[in-house]
């Protein structure tokens, strides 16, 4: 009998738009899993993990993923995540898990702010290609077993409220020392620089990703999920992988997908 996946619940709240990537994802990586309603929450500390996906929930009224915050589906979620379940939230779902604590997760309340975006150019959303490089060893958190540290990933972001920012002068330095900060935005060499173009959004210290201290919740805002095939890449050329014209090198995973492969690895360790 073959071994049990683990199965992952993707919440899907009014307004998210990227369920059905992400389970496409999670699906790809060797997991199983289901769209989840956000009011379908009876049973559903069953499932073995959970992605809250991004899009625009409850249409971002007030600011960005509070709503969604307050839905008492996240209080199951909490609860799981404490018992050691992973949790990945992507672009409105790591706005979400910001506002209700969990992440950075220091203290049992909001400790900052996915801030409405810095750019020179656009006010308010903003789209495109970026690459975000891998700020700590294995092991620290369960998304990256498969990362190599410095390791450059291209990810798209697609938001108006990305930059992690907080009034607290020393929680960075905090988040610095616990090595919860994961992924930092960079050029495609790797170098981090702290203004835009490479900086997409101000983000301070260049973050892209922070994980909770346990290591089992990640708030990531680029798409590790539209970045997760060869074919969903603008550029091909950097992996030197000889994918071109190979319809079925074009289907293998890319990158990104490694943050998936990662989660299926702790999941299927806790079964």
């Amino acid at each position: 009998m073959p071994p049990k996946k683990p199965n992952i619940a993707v919440i899907y709240f009014p307004g998210n738009n990227c369920e059905e990537e992400t389970l496409r994802a999670v699906l790809a990586s060797g997991m199983d899993g289901k769209v989840v309603r956000w009011n379908q929450r009876k049973g559903i500390e069953k499932f073995d993990g959970f992605i809250i996906p991004g899009g625009w929930g409850y249409e971002d009224r007030i600011r960005a993923g509070v709503i969604m915050a307050k839905d008492p589906i996240f209080e199951i979620i909490k609860k799981e995540a404490q018992n050691g379940k992973p949790v990945l939230g992507i672009c409105n779902g790591a706005q979400a898990l910001v506002e209700c604590g969990m992440i950075p997760g220091l203290q049992n309340k909001v400790e900052m702010a996915l801030a409405p975006n810095i750019n020179p150019f656009i006010n308010g959303y903003y789209t495109t290609w970026i690459h975000v490089k891998s700020s700590e060893e294995k092991g620290r958190c369960i998304f990256t077993k498969f990362t190599e540290k410095d390791e450059v990933i291209p990810m798209p972001i697609a938001h108006g409220e990305g930059r992690f920012t907080t009034k607290d002068k020393d929680l960075i330095n905090k988040l610095i020392k616990n090595k919860q900060i994961i992924f930092r935005y960079s050029t495609k060499e790797g170098k981090i620089e702290e203004g835009f173009p490479t900086n997409p959004n101000g983000a301070v210290y260049n973050i892209a990703a922070i994980c909770s201290k346990k290591g089992n919740v990640m708030a990531i805002m680029p798409h590790p999920e539209r970045s997760s095939f060869i074919r969903q890449l603008p550029d091909i050329t950097e992996l030197k992988n000889k994918s071109a014209g190979n319809l079925q090198a074009m289907e293998s995973a890319a990158p990104a997908m490694s943050l998936f492969k990662s989660m299926k690895k702790y999941a299927e360790g806790a079964l």
